[in-house]
């Protein structure tokens, strides 16, 4: 560990052997969240000290945790292959003082932080999910593990809209982004609306910085992005509206693939099936 390393208390929850390489899971006190998180890392067999491996941070979407992804979406092999660790941090904060939706709806609270910096009461001492995707966690991650600073992000639904939010915030972190059926204009739909006037408030202004359409539509970005979306998914039309990104991209002359898939819906089933292509993606621009 270098002495420049953060200062957590980094606990190993789980360890199991896959595709050569290892599955972890720990758990960490994070001043971002103030609660203890939970983070996934998949290392590749060729990681080591001595050969330093780039990293593919996965953010999963509404009611998931560090575990859907890592134990549904078939990834390792490829990932394996081609060198790659993967990080898969959880989606919200978690703990018996973190607020919730008070209907327990899957929505909003525990599993639901949609990947920004809340600033609305109960939720801004906890719900801080961009700090910590952005600012806490790579550091911890490059401190503790054989991993090279150089970093792609993708996700899934809610965190396909984190992925893109996050990377067309930060483009100098990241050298590739994709998403699989991402919310791409959460301030236009019934889950971001939701969301953001709980975590943020009413003033819409401050809802198109987490917005992935208003955010490309506003600035060119030299970044890749891949969206793959299933025209079976029954949150197609209401939620995800990836035309909304096509439109955008073609208004400030940004660079976007959009893959409509027939017959997918929003599962798992359907990142599986195309998981590998993505890695694959991310690996041309992390070499």
């Amino acid at each position: 560990m270098s002495s420049n390393a953060p200062s957590t208390q980094l606990a190993q929850l789980s360890q199991a052997k896959v595709a050569g390489g290892w599955h972890q899971q720990y758990q960490h006190p994070a001043s971002t969240t103030a609660c203890n998180m939970r983070f996934a890392i998949f290392l590749p067999p060729n990681a080591s000290a001595a050969n330093k491996v780039p990293v593919l941070y996965w953010l999963s979407g509404l009611t998931c945790s560090d575990e859907n992804f890592m134990q549904k979406a078939g990834a390792f092999k490829m990932a394996a292959q081609l060198g790659m660790a993967i990080v898969a941090p959880d989606t919200s904060p978690r703990g018996d003082e973190v607020p919730d939706a008070p209907d327990g709806a899957y929505d909003l609270g525990l599993g639901a932080g949609f990947y920004l910096n809340a600033t609305q009461a109960p939720w801004q001492r906890h719900y801080q999910m961009y700090d910590y995707i952005v600012h806490e966690l790579p550091p911890l991650i490059e401190a503790h593990f054989p991993v090279t600073t150089q970093r792609a992000i993708s996700g899934h639904s809610m965190g396909g809209h984190g992925a893109l939010t996050i990377a067309l915030k930060n483009p100098q972190r990241y050298t590739s982004v994709s998403a699989f059926s991402p919310i791409c204009h959460p301030s236009n739909c019934p889950w971001g609306q939701k969301a953001f006037s709980h975590y943020l408030g009413e003033d819409k202004a401050s809802w198109l910085e987490y917005d992935a359409a208003e955010l490309l539509k506003a600035n060119k970005t030299e970044l890749s992005i891949l969206v793959d979306q299933g025209d079976a998914d029954n949150f197609l039309a209401e939620q995800l509206n990836p035309q909304s990104l096509v439109d955008a991209a073609a208004v400030s002359g940004s660079a976007l693939t959009l893959r409509m898939q027939p017959g997918y819906d929003h599962s798992y089933f359907f990142i599986s099936s195309f998981i590998d292509e993505h890695l694959a993606f991310h690996a041309k621009y992390l070499a």
